[in-house]
């Protein structure tokens, strides 16, 4: 359960900011749309690789 402590004088709107960024940091909503279908093991080993191999390339087009 994530807790907002909200001071006196503390608009709404900034409690909400930092609720919405405390919720993103739990990544509870990246863990619901990962479980909504099933993927095997060896399809996503397969996309961390061709993320990796891309990342690999953006870094050395960088250097």
């Amino acid at each position: 359960m994530i807790i907002i402590p909200v001071k006196d004088g503390e608009s709404i709107d900034r409690a909400l900011k930092k609720f919405k960024k405390k919720f993103n940091m739990t990544g509870t909503m990246k863990q619901l749309r990962a479980r909504r279908e099933f993927t095997k093991k060896s399809v996503e080993l397969r996309n961390q690789k061709i993320k990796a191999a891309y990342k690999e390339t953006l870094r050395r087009e960088e250097d």
